[in-house]
């Protein structure tokens, strides 16, 4: 934890200063709210308009969680499966790498037409963005067991199964949570850009009304809302994986 305190205090030391650069130069410049508000407005209006930002805040997290879990889920199979049947893997694998290249902004609005504007879509949205990251991480993982322990547990009359749950799947965790911090971002980012679709609450709602009423001070509270959520969500993917992974810790130690 000191260290963390340690690491931590120069990029808030140089937010704070970009924050204070920010907040003099709107207001030597005499610059519109409506176009850049100081950040000491943003701060009153997160305070004062708390009550109604929650309900959109919660309704982006639960929707990220969810969304965020369907794809690791669907993630972590689509490795394994890929990984354990090399022949499905040269067929499919490619396929996958052709199904990123589509905007997921294009895609969102035929989603809706073709499973309305429930939360569905929005899941779908979600998981798309989450599992490919994932997936890639894990297969990489998978790949980079050391060969001469292989050699040895087969040897020693292991099985696939047991090649794969006690050697494979242990040695791709670090990989695997490379992966997991990278759609735990992702799954934000998902979830705001489904609320444009038409949700009813939300973040994306929520910056969607402001920016047509001109509250630039409210977008960027959304913004701000973003951000500290992805900064969550990936710290608590590196809390687990310190907590799980210590022997990657001490061997990162001992070099």
């Amino acid at each position: 934890m000191i260290n963390v305190f340690r690491k931590g205090w120069r990029p808030a030391a140089v937010l704070l200063l970009l924050f204070i650069l920010w907040e003099m130069a709107v207001n030597l410049a005499e610059v519109p709210a409506w176009l850049l508000p100081p950040p000491t407005d943003i701060i009153q209006e997160a305070v004062l308009g708390w009550d109604g930002f929650r309900p959109h805040l919660q309704s982006t997290v639960l929707l990220s969680l969810w969304g965020f879990a369907i794809g690791t889920v669907i993630g972590l199979l689509t490795a394994v499966i890929l990984h354990l049947l090399p022949f499905i893997r040269e067929s499919i694998y490619p396929l996958l790498i052709l199904s990123q290249n589509v905007p997921i902004i294009v895609l969102a609005p035929l989603l809706v037409v073709w499973f309305g504007f429930g939360i569905l879509p929005k899941l779908i949205v979600i998981t798309l963005v989450c599992f490919f990251p994932i997936t890639v991480a894990a297969l990489d993982g998978f790949r980079q067991t050391p060969a001469e322990l292989r050699h040895y547990m087969l040897m020693a009359g292991a099985g696939r199964g047991q090649l794969f749950w006690k050697l494979e799947l242990p040695y791709s965790l670090p990989s695997l949570f490379s992966g997991l911090k990278i759609s735990a971002t992702y799954s934000v980012m998902g979830a705001v850009i489904s609320e444009w679709l038409g949700a009813k609450a939300g973040i994306g709602v929520y910056m969607t009304l402001a920016s047509s009423s001109f509250r630039t001070d409210r977008v960027f509270v959304a913004i701000l809302a973003i951000m500290l959520l992805s900064l969550l969500l990936f710290g608590g993917i590196l809390l687990s994986e310190r907590l799980l992974i210590k022997w990657k810790s001490r061997e990162s130690g001992r070099k």
